[in-house]
């Protein structure tokens, strides 16, 4: 993908191209297995790897972990048919599915592949209204699912879900502190995208407006305009939806994470043979892992490459043996990570090269 082929692209689609290039799969994949061979020196436990049973209990977890992760990737797909109104395809929504998840593998955690989404959306020739909508829903309905549900799992396992043996907050360590600084963020953004989306779009516009008209932030304020009018735009689109499509797109999104979620605890029950598979048990680790992913949310590192290793053995030192954490996280990551940032190698300049002849097909037309 030459600068050249790309030079009827405005100056941000060609930066969103830039930005999903293959060569952008090196610098995660340095970080990540940097981090696992100094984690593997630091922390690996031959005796405890020799004592792991690799017999049929092993296999069918980790083949429930496999089917859960496909699961994952049909209720993204399904998420995206909803939304788009059935303008796509059961096909395109799974490789759109794809794109968007290789992109948020190469962007940092924090940042997340929204401009890359906007930009899929839009070549696929969905009016822009839906565009926005799409992508800001999407993200809100992400929220929704966090905020909404871990007060409820704090009132039911107490402060255990943020870290392990913590039964006071009075205890907070810096994880939790930085769990509940995520948290209040995530919920904040939330509720300010939902409050413009399905409220007050106009003012909400006004307030983007108002926040860069400080000196220091004077620079996004032209970003923060456009954004405010496209959530006016989204606005007019999503008031029209039905409750049935509302509830169709949150029962997705509420799939797609739990199975997120239960995908390692599948492979836990895999490799850690003693853990028991009572439902109580099973919920409680399922909470931890929840805490965990909303302070890898906020990851400085591409697709939290690094990151995620680090802090999974100290979140899940009370469900498994330090010395062979390090194993389930790698096959946790193998399976919702790099498995997407190889299968990005494929289908996204596929996808790229398809939009290419379109445009020059489509120039060719009208010379």
């Amino acid at each position: 993908m030459s600068d050249e082929q790309t030079s009827d692209f405005s100056a941000d689609q060609q930066e969103v191209l830039k930005s999903i290039r293959v060569s952008k799969i090196i610098l995660p994949i340095i970080i990540g297995v940097g981090v696992v061979i100094y984690l593997l020196w630091q922390q690996f436990d031959p005796i405890a790897f020799k004592k792991i049973n690799w017999n049929q209990h092993t296999l069918f977890w980790i083949t429930m972990s496999v089917l859960l992760l496909i699961i994952r990737h049909i209720a993204y797909a399904n998420r995206l048919r909803v939304l788009s109104n059935g303008e796509f395809s059961w096909r395109k929504c799974i490789e759109l599915i794809f794109i968007w998840e290789f992109s948020s593998a190469v962007s940092p955690t924090s940042v997340g592949g929204s401009a890359v989404s906007l930009f899929v959306l839009a070549q696929e020739k969905l009016p822009a209204a839906k565009t926005t909508a799409i992508v800001i829903y999407t993200a809100i309905l992400d929220t929704i699912f966090f905020v909404g549900t871990l007060p409820i799992l704090f009132l039911l396992f107490g402060p255990k879900i943020i870290r392990p043996n913590l039964t006071d907050l009075s205890n907070l360590d810096g994880w939790g502190y930085t769990f509940f600084g995520a948290y209040i963020l995530m919920a904040t953004y939330g509720l300010l995208f939902f409050y413009g989306l399905f409220i007050n779009p106009s003012q909400l516009k006004k307030f983007f407006e108002w926040t860069t008209s400080f000196s220091f932030l004077k620079k996004h304020q032209k970003g923060a305009t456009k954004l405010g009018t496209d959530i006016i735009t989204a606005s007019a689109e999503m008031k029209q939806e039905k409750w049935s499509f509302h509830l169709a797109a949150f029962l997705s999104t509420a799939t797609a994470w739990s199975c997120r979620f239960l995908l390692l605890n599948c492979l836990i029950i895999a490799i850690v043979d003693t853990t028991a598979t009572d439902f109580l048990t099973q919920a409680g680790l399922y909470s931890r892992l929840e805490t965990m992913f909303v302070i890898m949310a906020f990851s400085p590192t591409p697709g939290g490459a690094g990151f995620a290793e680090i802090v999974f053995g100290g979140f899940l030192s009370d469900y498994v043996p330090v010395g062979i954490s390090l194993i389930i996280a790698f096959m946790w990551r193998g399976l919702t990570y790099y498995a997407y940032l190889f299968a990005g190698v494929i289908i996204v300049p596929n996808w790229v090269r398809k939009l290419l002849n379109k445009r020059k097909k489509k120039k060719s037309k009208l010379a």
